[in-house]
């Protein structure tokens, strides 16, 4: 058992009047608002109440670092041909059955949380590492970076002090709370988020994460709002039988290109894991299908991932069809735009491409 001593006070949390219960708190980092009672934790496994207080227990037990091309994340519009520093650490707040990454979001569920790489890694070594290998900024990812929040807060508040100029990217579900992002914002913390849209579907989101469709798409809006201070891309994995409808898809593709046609979108090719191993791979035609029907609706950079099949992780200039950005299947990247006072234009056209360089 690790003493109390060495977790974290949490943030975002505060006492509340349960059933006149004591030592009753409610957590307020995620959309689920967890009631937690004393001695017991929130639904990510990752905030414990001991005498009506909130503890971050994974603070400091990070695992699965490893320098990445940022387009790995994947970001496609933010900071081309840099490398990241990616870590994460145990727990989640979905339950996601396909998880590919369930021996750190369900750690808890599998006794593996006390078998990490880097037990006690503490903020300031990560920055060192990021620092040591001349990384570009750091990516909070692996597991939810909204469960492991005062862990990455630490991070970055370092990281600002030690070498302001790394930038910091979250890879998420979407489900943080209103009082979270707002802090996020004021704080300026964050440079961009890939937010994973599993489903517009309610009741998939309940079956097969263990969460909600509406939160997530406020959630996105939300950001879209306060955009270009935080970049977003948006990543949906198709999978058979779940989400691989053109209802689905369209339905998707309409709520994106609402809020603006440039939001890149990534449909990403779903491989069989954790409790969905009886299902196959998705099928190249249906995400070549997706990548129609979002052109169709009007959104204008739609990438596939998790394949390796020419042409379809490049950026395409919407007005002269021309190649700014190629990728291939290993994120080995080739940038042919221009750049003219911070700003990102297609090399044959001049088009401005929203790219951060």
């Amino acid at each position: 058992m690790i003493p109390l001593a060495t977790y974290r006070k949490a943030m975002f949390w505060e006492k509340f009047n349960y059933r006149n219960l004591p030592y009753v708190v409610r957590c307020k980092l995620c959309s689920h608002y967890c009631i937690i009672k004393e001695n017991e934790k929130g639904k990510c496994h990752t905030r414990l109440n001991k005498n009506g207080t909130l503890y971050a227990i994974n603070w400091g037990m990070a695992d699965a670092t490893a320098i990445d091309p940022i387009e790995k994340k994947p970001f496609f519009h933010f900071k081309p041909n840099t490398k990241t520093l990616s870590f994460g650490t145990y727990g989640c707040n979905f339950k996601c059955l396909n998880c590919q990454n369930w021996n750190l979001s369900q750690a808890y569920q599998h006794s593996l949380h006390n078998d990490f790489s880097n037990p006690n890694l503490k903020p300031e070594k990560i920055v060192e590492i990021a620092i040591k290998t001349n990384a570009d900024g750091i990516s909070y990812t692996y597991s939810e970076p909204t469960i492991f929040f005062e862990y990455a807060y630490d991070t970055i508040v370092i990281a600002k002090k030690m070498k302001p100029e790394l930038y910091h990217t979250f890879i998420s579900n979407g489900y943080f709370s209103k009082e979270l992002i707002d802090f996020i914002e004021k704080q300026n913390l964050i440079d961009a988020i890939n937010i994973d849209l599993k489903f517009i579907n309610e009741k998939k989101y309940k079956q097969i994460c263990g969460a909600s469709l509406k939160p997530v798409l406020k959630n996105i809006e939300r950001i879209f709002q306060i955009s270009p201070k935080i970049h977003i891309e948006i990543i949906n994995l198709i999978i058979p039988e779940e989400n691989d409808t053109e209802n689905d898809i369209k339905s998707l593709c309409q709520f994106i290109h609402k809020l603006s046609p440039d939001i890149p979108l990534h449909f990403n090719r779903f491989y069989p894991a954790y409790m969905l191993q009886n299902k196959k791979a998705t099928p190249f035609d249906i995400l070549f299908k997706a990548k129609e029907i979002a052109n169709e609706i009007g959104v204008k950079y739609v990438y596939i991932g998790n394949i390796a099949y020419p042409g379809v992780q490049d950026t395409i200039c919407p007005n002269c069809g021309f190649i700014a950005v190629e990728r291939d299947y290993i994120y080995r990247t080739k940038t042919n735009y221009i750049v003219k006072n911070g700003k990102v234009h297609c090399k044959k056209c001049d088009y401005e491409l929203p790219i951060i360089p």
